[in-house]
């Protein structure tokens, strides 16, 4: 065994910890700054390490920057479109003021699809007030499903940025990984907020606290049916090429499979989604071209953070190729008896609670797991139970180190105390129940 590569990995895991954690180094930065630590105690000559890094996001980026900066530019319009609030009122009303903490969860799985999970969640707030004034009941009862469907959401789901990342990074099928996400979010959701909700609501009582009033200054939303068609059409068209190139729906005509291909890949399924965006939800509604150019503009802002990371994480990856460290961590495994989605969901859990973010962990974990495939045969079906792997890791244990749990705090009017004992423990819940989802259908399929 090769102890100067093991020890250069090891390096390069607690360079990227350090950086984040006690200096406070931007995650781009330092996530470079491993993979090049992990080169050089490994040995690798310095051109050498150039075009790795070159290589690595050169690679991922081709895919990655394209697709996360159209769904940003997507959920954008949506978002201001009121698109967002037309779904959660619409649910809101149909399910009934008996079933609120129903709704709240299916809107939290739909709406974070399309819109980040901080913007999704504070513009939902006032909804949540207004229920839990109407009802008198504890407002967790209602917050925690829309958390646990925002959350499963935005880490499970394209095309949100964290599954793109890793589906990307470790080749995995974009329209498996919408099905297998949808699959294990109906029951993960159901369990970590429905159920775990009505049972901390009984704990712990909150009123909702006087930040947002209500959303009286929104102008008439636009139409339901409208909004979820637009929202969805991107999604079925991806499923429709993966069901069609997987032999699932037989198609011989060689032109139409050549269209299906072509609208169904994910780069011109959201072209088309953001198209009619712009004209239904934008011009239709009032909006001037120029108002639609200055959201969409402003959403590549975050988007290009992730971008970036995204690159980074593809760099760690390629260094671990190289240097033949990802190879001898597969033998490794494969010798201790551990199977890849394990070790995918504890690498990604240990750097999400040891420095916070989702997609610096997702992104890690993901880089440390594809070199283990190279040499193994996974279905389509399998890296996608993959990807849901390590989002659950990616989930767990939301705590101080998170922005999410300050945000969660402020919203909810909760203590610290609290937070833990409802937010925290959702995410734990959530996470625990997506993997075991993930394990049943990746040795399963």
């Amino acid at each position: 065994m090769n102890y100067q590569i093991i020890i250069s990995v090891l390096a390069g895991i607690a360079c990227l910890l350090i950086l984040i954690l006690h200096f406070k180094v931007p995650a781009f930065i330092s996530l470079l700054i491993a993979s090049i630590t992990t080169s050089l105690i490994a040995g690798m000559p310095g051109e050498k390490i150039i075009n790795t890094i070159q290589e690595g996001m050169g690679s991922t980026l081709g895919f990655v920057a394209t697709v996360v900066g159209l769904g940003a530019m997507f959920g954008a319009i949506l978002e201001k479109s009121g698109g967002a609030l037309a779904i959660a009122t619409h649910l809101l009303k149909k399910f009934g003021e008996k079933n609120a903490s129903l709704s709240m969860s299916i809107t939290g799985l739909v709406i974070a699809i399309p819109v980040f999970f901080d913007v999704a969640f504070i513009l939902l707030v006032p909804i949540l007030y207004a229920i839990q004034k109407k009802t008198g009941k504890s407002l967790l009862l209602y917050a925690i499903p829309l958390l646990a469907g925002l959350a499963f959401g935005h880490a499970f789901i394209p095309p949100t940025p964290g599954p793109i990342a890793v589906a990307e990074i470790i080749g995995a099928d974009m329209g498996w990984v919408i099905l297998i996400g949808f699959l294990i979010g109906i029951p993960t959701v159901l369990l970590s907020g429905l159920v775990f909700g009505k049972f901390i609501a009984k704990k712990i009582y909150i009123n909702s606290p006087q930040i947002i009033d209500s959303t009286e200054e929104q102008t008439e939303l636009p139409g339901f049916s409208i909004v979820f068609s637009i929202l969805f059409l991107p999604i079925v068209l991806i499923l429709l090429s993966t069901m069609v190139k997987s032999g699932l729906i037989p198609v011989t005509n060689i032109r139409l499979l050549d269209i299906i291909s072509l609208i169904g890949h994910p780069f011109t399924a959201l072209i088309i989604a953001n198209l009619i965006a712009w004209y239904i939800l934008g011009i239709k509604r009032g909006f001037t071209a120029i108002q639609l150019l200055d959201i969409t503009t402003k959403s590549l802002a975050p988007a290009g953070t992730i971008i970036l990371l995204t690159g980074a994480g593809g760099v760690f990856k390629q260094v671990l190729v190289n240097t033949g460290a990802g190879k001898m961590l597969a033998e490794s495994l494969t010798g201790m008896g551990l199977p890849v989605i394990v070790f995918a969901f504890i690498a990604a859990a240990l750097i999400r609670i040891l420095q916070g973010s989702a997609t610096v962990a997702m992104i890690t974990s993901a880089g440390l797991v594809a070199p283990l495939l190279t040499s193994n045969s996974f279905t389509g079906i399998q890296l996608a139970a993959l990807v849901s792997s390590i989002a659950s890791g990616a989930t767990i244990m939301s705590h101080v180190n998170d922005s999410g749990f300050w945000l969660v705090k402020q919203y909810l009017g909760l203590t610290e105390k609290q937070t833990f004992r409802s937010w925290t423990v959702m995410t734990t819940w959530l996470a625990l129940t997506g993997f075991l989802f993930s394990i049943l259908i990746f040795f399963l399929f």
